[in-house]
């Protein structure tokens, strides 16, 4: 291991051509730099500097070595400036359901991680009883789930619309109807039992998706019924399946451990974008 102190004179009066000026640039004395040279010779076993010329040059060896030096150098430089800047050096953990990672909620975390250089966003999509677990055991300080009632410990509720959806050009579905749902332990999809079996109809699972994006394609393709919020069906090959209509709404709630400071901050935007998504205000 080359001690970047010793590097750091040999490459002195190497640029410099004098063992004075060399002293003179890292402010010390000319004894001790000789010093520090002759330790990285005995390190290196070979003479790195002709001290008989005028001005004094490297020898062979040292004219191999400067270029490793001035890297190791620059190396160490770097390493210390990226050190000290604070940029990333702190986590805010977020968990949220996918259909909440919108442009508008990306817009919230962009300006804030502009403003909060030293804050790194780590921002989890998930199935919201998921979610809620691990808040609750500390894995995230900001999370978003929803649920059929809030907490009472919760920063801001929204009522969400839900509906019955089923493909444009759907036709009148068998006996037993299919389902398109979440896998096991997603919200809607216990929702969607509960009212099918208030109606006595028979069904099964014909598709089970992970994500919202899977679910909705699902059933723009003609797979089954699905129980879903009415906001992600705008703009897709989508109708109401009017022979069960709408659902009593589910509720989106925002939790965070802290009230104060950038947590607090963070969280005053996401309320803004959640706000935006429903025509009702926010609950109590």
């Amino acid at each position: 291991m080359l001690d970047p102190r010793l590097l750091r004179a040999f490459a002195a009066i190497a640029d410099t051509g004098s063992f004075t000026q060399a002293a003179e640039r890292l402010n010390m004395t000319q004894s001790t730099i000789s010093q520090q040279l002759g330790r990285l010779e005995d390190a290196v076993g070979q003479r790195l500097i002709d001290r008989a010329d005028r001005p004094v040059r490297p020898t062979a060896a040292g004219e191999r070595l400067i270029g490793y030096a001035r890297r190791i150098l620059a190396l160490q430089q770097e390493a210390q400036a990226v050190l000290a800047d604070p940029a990333g050096t702190a986590a805010v953990r977020i968990g949220l359901p996918e259909d909440i990672v919108s442009d508008a909620m990306a817009a919230v975390f962009a300006d804030f991680a502009t403003r909060h250089r030293e804050i790194r966003l780590d921002v989890v999509a998930g199935l919201s009883r998921d979610l809620t677990r691990r808040y609750r055991t500390g894995e995230f300080d900001i999370v978003i789930v929803k649920e059929q009632a809030a907490s009472a410990d919760h920063r801001a509720a929204y009522p969400e619309a839900m509906g019955w959806f089923e493909a444009l050009d759907a036709p009148a579905w068998p006996d037993p109807l299919p389902l398109v749902a979440f896998p096991p332990g997603g919200l809607y999809r216990e929702a969607m039992f509960e009212r099918i079996e208030r109606e006595r109809r028979r069904w099964y699972v014909a598709f089970s998706g992970s994500s919202l994006h899977n679910v909705l394609v699902a059933v723009e393709a003609g797979l089954g019924l699905s129980l879903l919020p009415i906001g992600t069906a705008a703009g897709r090959r989508l109708r109401a399946h009017a022979a069960f209509g709408m659902e009593p709404s589910m509720v989106v709630s925002i939790y965070a451990f802290e009230d104060a400071g950038p947590v607090a901050e963070l969280v005053a935007g996401m309320r803004e974008v959640l706000a935006g998504r429903v025509d009702m205000p926010e609950q109590v």
